[in-house]
């Protein structure tokens, strides 16, 4: 089903771009993992206000969409890893402007 969602979008980049990190966590997430990689409960712990069901859909997706990489180690308990993927790092300078913006934003609603 995700690749039909893609394949709709792709006439218009934006829009493409937008159905890949839009929503309210993707973005946030992939800001996460960008100094490293981390396991399932250390990024829920940096993200207070999602649920373990909405982080595990968010990195599904973004999976599926090749932005981030999932590595299983067979350990009892199981050891999960998430981490950038190249293409995930082409987001950073983005995140990067995204974030400077809301800090200048917020300033000004702050004035």
């Amino acid at each position: 089903m995700r690749n039909t969602v893609i394949q709709a979008a792709r006439s218009c980049p934006t829009e493409l771009a937008m159905e890949v990190v839009g929503g309210k966590w993707k973005l946030v997430i992939l800001e996460h993992l960008g100094p490293g990689t981390l396991r399932f409960g250390e990024l829920q712990r940096t993200l207070p206000g999602i649920t373990a069901r909405m982080l595990t859909r968010q990195l599904r997706e973004l999976e599926a969409d090749g932005l981030v990489t999932r590595t299983v180690h067979a350990e009892v308990p199981p050891k999960v890893e998430y981490a950038l993927s190249d293409r995930g790092r082409t987001l950073e300078p983005i995140i990067a402007q995204l974030r400077s913006w809301g800090e200048d934003y917020r300033a000004v609603l702050d004035e």
